[in-house]
């Protein structure tokens, strides 16, 4: 799956899609006994038609440093581990006790499909995965692995993702500052996005500092892009569009890129972001084609 000019990006894209998907089942298979019904909520939450958008960027930013190879090995365990904390993240961010949705991609969420407790334990269950997931590729030394761990506790943890979320829940009927939103966006949404990049460059084994520092700043870019686009989306996408509910932001009032900046500036925003992002890259050559169609893709996206 080397990342030519002759393969599209769209077939790029779906066979990352279908090669993380492949490792997922792999790594959580159906299961029978008493932890029947916990795997079957874990398979659901993951296996419900998500675009795989941090999974792609990793098996991107591993293709900008080397070819991608066939065989299944410590890109997948990235890919995986990555999806598998996506996963997790939405399974708690839909419950009640959050921002209490009842739809994910068009269907029922987990506590909807299942039970409060059952879908609080699948997240559990997916976040821990995770983590052992990224201690177990023999072809990484322990460096490296250990490194992957960090990076992605980082990102999910009280600093990162978590953190993002808790500021989302105490924003609810308050003014932000643009600062302010971009600080907690770049934690909720971006820190697990820059993740997928830095990861599956890091799971190269080649990637060098300098490598490191432009690809976090096309992250940071392409991060916050794609917050704003999902801002954007829940004005103007219909609710079939989007698979959740149309317009959930402002009914719970929520501050959002186009309730502080209006719908055009909020669009140009982006834009401006998805360019930026494309900057950074100027030291890769061709081979970081998939990332600079990406950033594109992340802003131009309709769900």
């Amino acid at each position: 799956m080397t990342a030519t000019v002759e393969v599209t990006f769209e077939v790029f894209s779906r066979q990352c899609r279908q090669r993380v998907d492949s490792a997922l089942e792999h790594l959580l298979p159906a299961v029978a006994g008493p932890q029947a019904r916990l795997y079957e909520a874990m398979r659901y939450s993951v296996f419900n038609g998500g675009k795989r958008i941090r999974p792609v960027l990793a098996y991107a930013a591993a293709g900008a440093l080397a070819p991608l190879p066939a065989a299944v090995g410590p890109i997948d365990s990235v890919a995986c581990a990555l999806e598998c904390i996506h996963a997790y993240s939405l399974i708690h961010d839909d419950l009640p006790a959050m921002d209490d949705d009842d739809l994910r991609r068009g269907k029922p969420t987990s506590h909807i499909a299942f039970d409060e407790a059952t879908a609080i334990l699948a997240g559990d269950a997916l976040q821990a995965l995770a983590f052992e997931t990224l201690c177990e590729p023999a072809a990484l030394s322990a460096d490296i692995r250990l490194g992957l761990v960090q990076r992605l506790a980082r990102a999910a943890g009280g600093a990162g993702m978590v953190a993002g979320q808790a500021v989302d829940l105490e924003s609810v009927d308050r003014h932000l500052s643009l600062e302010q939103l971009q600080h907690m966006h770049n934690r909720k949404t971006g820190a697990l996005i820059e993740a997928g990049v830095i990861m599956g460059a890091m799971a190269t084994g080649v990637a060098t500092r300098d490598q490191l520092t432009a690809l976090e700043a096309y992250a940071r870019a392409v991060g916050l892009a794609f917050q704003i686009q999902d801002d954007i989306l829940d004005v103007v996408a219909d609710t079939a569009t989007l698979g959740k509910r149309q317009g959930a932001d402002q009914a719970l009032n929520k501050p959002t890129y186009v309730s502080l900046l209006g719908l055009e500036e909020a669009r140009r925003r982006a834009a401006t972001l998805s360019e930026q992002a494309c900057d950074s890259l100027c030291g890769f050559d061709e081979q970081a084609q998939r990332l600079r169609e990406l950033a594109r893709y992340i802003v131009k996206r309709s769900s």
